[in-house]
């Protein structure tokens, strides 16, 4: 009964807020206005008080521009935890346009859709991320390319960094700054989640995006801790391969010590 009634209430809560602020979000695209950049954090930020996510940032945002984000995946939830931290574009995979809800949310966002599978597309898409970092905007690759089990952090895909490198000529002092973000999902109604829990949490690949939505708002109230790392100077001297393997490694350290509790205050 009470699973159901939260069910209800996330629902209606994301029916009322989404066509409250969608009218205005659409005249700011049209008019290329600043609040289409914050408003998608508002979004974030409530939605996430509504579905129970108590987020807690270890770290802040650089203020270093131009900025790339650079983060572990472990659901559909880190967009709206890392939506309300900071305002961010996303860069997702092309299925995800087409998806119901989530697909027309992420267009509204202003995400950036990539074709992984066509090399052929790869240098069109490149420009396009490297266009939103020039243009100030902070920029989130999902460098593991899927989602995980919240457990671990699987091997970058670092063809998109090249979005950075694509950039360099035109960015101030020839730099790109790249961002270590780790995501790490640890507690579950105020006890520590632990490995059983984790399912909870993550959303691998393989499982069915409806059952999982559904059981995550059941449960609600999951501790979420977002570690912002140093950001790294990505610059001509540099080697793509070796930045996305340094990246990788940091953000593989800041989800060990979020899910060992050994994160600082």
């Amino acid at each position: 009964m009470i699973a159901a009634l939260r069910l209800v209430l996330v629902g209606a809560a994301f029916l009322v807020l989404t066509c409250a602020l969608l009218p205005v979000q659409m005249i700011a695209l049209g008019l290329g206005h600043s609040v289409m950049r914050r408003l998608p954090r508002w979004w974030h930020r409530i939605m996430c008080r509504t579905i129970g996510l108590r987020v807690r940032s270890h770290g802040s945002l650089s203020p270093d521009r131009p900025l790339l984000l650079v983060s572990n995946h472990v659901s559909w939830k880190d967009i709206l935890v890392l939506g309300s931290v900071a305002e961010v574009v996303f860069i997702a995979k092309s299925e995800v346009r087409d998806w119901p809800v989530l697909g027309w949310l992420a267009r509204l966002q202003r995400s950036v859709f990539v074709v992984r599978a066509e090399r052929r597309k790869t240098g069109t898409q490149i420009s396009e991320v490297s266009e939103r970092l020039l243009a100030g905007e902070v920029v989130v690759l999902f460098a593991e390319g899927t989602t995980s089990d919240g457990n671990r952090v699987m091997p970058f895909n670092s063809s998109l960094f090249g979005a950075a490198s694509a950039a360099l000529a035109h960015a101030p002092e020839g730099k790109v700054h790249i961002q270590p973000v780790s995501i790490a999902y640890t507690g579950i109604h105020g006890m520590a989640m632990g490995r059983y829990h984790r399912p909870v949490a993550g959303w691998p690949g393989d499982v069915a995006l409806a059952p999982h939505l559904l059981r995550a708002i059941r449960h609600g109230a999951l501790d979420v801790d977002v570690v912002f790392g140093d950001a790294i100077a990505f610059d001509a001297s540099m080697d793509r391969k070796k930045t996305a393997r340094l990246v990788e490694a940091r953000v593989r350290d800041g989800l060990n010590a979020a899910l060992r509790g050994k994160l600082n205050a």
